[in-house]
């Protein structure tokens, strides 16, 4: 059904008149007669009689007006939900309890005003695929693995360098340290089965591993964080990898350990990726208030060559970008 002749019927019904309608929607009388009469025959119905003192609905017309307000009041909603400015801005965080969700809360806190819909992307590939559909705004990543760059549509900026942590059950080795060096991992298991091949994850910790010589095991079901605590737990051999600023919460009775790691510092590099081309305002705003609350970064790019803090840097306490550092 064409709108603008169900938007000219309604002008008219309201003005009660053709010629009023016509001056109201700013087109000629004939335009509006045009668009009534190709009306009445999709419908297959009379919507108007001439009268002496203009159009008088008829008695189809009667009962086809409120069905076509409503029409134009769908169509109205319709156009805003994907309006720059009217519209949620859409952003994909990897995990509801990240680091990069944490930024999101920071700037809906800082910026209520702003719609967001938060929402969890697998992989990098399916999160570029959406930013270039318009499905979302906007993708916390690692940016992508070394050899494989972004598309040239696709602009990125480096937003936190968060440091690794060692995640340890109360009788681990390890457990009683305050801090542990890369070079002490050597020969402890770390398990993460939540490492997907392929990934950007993926990639940064087969780096991690060429780099330090760690050993990383995958193996067995992802079945969640709250299986992986409480394997950890029950598990004197294995550790795993959490990030600083990830909030995770387990029943006391765990013991568990979250340790720093010196000599250097890993750190998973976050990056906020989104199109050249979407105007949406609010995007602009959220990019400005990571600049603004976040350690500032010389490039948008991937953890070769700045994954690591140097121990000089990280007593200074700063999350800086670093240099890559020697094994041990």
């Amino acid at each position: 059904m064409d709108l603008e002749a169900v938007r000219t019927f309604v002008a008219v019904a309201e003005a009660g008149q053709f010629q009023k309608a016509a001056v109201d929607l700013s087109i000629s009388q004939q335009a509006v007669s045009k668009r009534i009469a190709a009306l009445e025959r999709a419908l297959g119905v009379r919507l108007f009689t001439r009268a002496p003192r203009g159009a008088e609905l008829t008695i189809d017309g009667q009962a086809f007006l409120p069905h076509a307000r409503e029409l134009l009041r769908v169509a109205e909603r319709a156009g805003a939900s994907v309006r720059p400015g009217r519209r949620p801005l859409r952003v994909d965080v990897i995990a509801s309890r990240s680091a990069q969700s944490s930024l999101m809360r920071g700037f809906h806190r800082a910026h209520p005003d702003v719609d967001l819909d938060v929402l969890m992307l697998l992989d990098i590939e399916t999160a570029i695929t959406a930013i270039r559909s318009g499905a979302i705004d906007a993708s916390f990543r690692a940016v992508a693995a070394p050899g494989r760059p972004l598309p040239d549509d696709i602009a990125s900026v480096r937003v936190l360098d968060e440091p690794l942590q060692l995640l340890t059950g109360p009788a681990h080795a390890l457990a009683g340290a305050r801090s542990v060096t890369v070079a002490q991992l050597t020969g402890h298991r770390i398990w993460m089965p939540g490492i997907a091949p392929g990934t950007e994850w993926g990639a940064y910790y087969e780096d991690l591993v060429a780099e330090f010589g760690l050993t990383i095991e995958v193996t067995g079901p992802n079945f969640g964080s709250d299986a992986l605590l409480d394997t950890i737990s029950d598990t004197p051999a294995l550790a795993t990898f959490m990030g600083e600023h990830s909030r995770l919460i387990w029943p006391a009775g765990h013991g568990l350990r979250r340790i720093p790691v010196t000599d250097p510092t890993p750190v998973y590099p976050h990056s906020l990726l989104w199109h050249r081309d979407n105007p949406h305002p609010a995007l602009a705003t959220l990019r400005t208030h990571l600049a603004t609350t976040t350690a500032r970064h010389d490039a948008a790019g991937t953890w070769t060559p700045g994954w690591v803090i140097p121990p000089s840097r990280r007593r200074a306490g700063g999350v800086q970008r670093g240099q890559r550092g020697s094994r041990g």
